[in-house]
């Protein structure tokens, strides 16, 4: 599916309206949804991808090469399974994107150590250098959008994030990105 890409500015939604919207069931307005938070998440991610994606479009990939580029560059060794449970696609998706990644030399597979049915994931010294440029363009993003914000805002904002994934899943999440950080729910 094709993103839509708006190209005049958004006008502001003044406060009084901005959680006021019919209610979809029918029931009238509900004033407690946050439909600014959603629209400013959905609005978020799409310029946080935005960036990567016009360098991953010249190879013809999309966003879920990036994730898979990011991980195995984050995680060198990681095995397939692994992998599919941090993307949570299914295994043909994988195999799938996994294959464009070897087949352009980004990514390559080895064999376990120990047994030899492992398929082992790491970059290539061009999949190292292409996940490093997208990286530096969503922390450019990211030190943008934290410049002016109050001290503090940063371990707010990773408060916040954790907050927003499924309790159960927070310490694989916390694990597997290795944050410095003490975030208790």
């Amino acid at each position: 599916m094709a993103d839509v890409n708006f190209k005049t500015a958004i006008s502001p939604v003044s406060r009084e309206n901005s959680h006021a919207r019919p209610d979809p069931a029918g029931g009238g307005e509900d004033e407690a949804l946050p439909f600014d938070l959603i629209e400013l998440l959905f609005f978020a991610y799409r310029d946080f991808t935005g960036d990567p994606d016009d360098v991953l479009a010249k190879y013809d990939f999309g966003r879920a090469h990036h994730r898979v580029l990011h991980f195995v560059e984050r995680n060198p060794g990681i095995m397939v399974t692994d992998l599919l449970g941090i993307l949570r696609i299914t295994k043909q998706s994988l195999g799938r994107v996994l294959k464009q990644l070897v087949d352009a030399g980004i990514i390559e597979q080895r064999e376990g150590h120990h047994d030899r049915r492992q398929r082992l994931l790491y970059t290539t010294e061009t999949g190292h250098a292409l996940a490093i440029d997208l990286t530096r363009l969503q922390q450019k993003r990211l030190e943008r959008a934290l410049i002016g914000l109050p001290d503090g805002s940063e371990e707010t904002i990773r408060r916040f994030l954790l907050q927003m994934i499924d309790p159960e899943a927070r310490p694989d999440v916390l694990n597997l990105i290795r944050s410095p950080y003490d975030l208790k729910d």
